[in-house]
């Protein structure tokens, strides 16, 4: 995925980031914090369920 793609991503999960914010961080970066939004998004899920 290209940077403002994995920004659009991330903004789907953190409804608060701003992309003036996620535009700081390389891609690697943005990438595992991605990773971690949806880690933290399924266990949401499943306590919920």
């Amino acid at each position: 995925m290209s940077k403002y793609e994995i920004i659009d991503c991330i903004m789907d999960l953190n409804k608060t980031a701003k992309t003036e914010f996620l535009e700081q961080f390389s891609v690697d970066e943005l990438d595992l914090y991605l990773e971690h939004l949806m880690e933290v998004d399924l266990e949401e899920v499943a306590l919920c369920a």
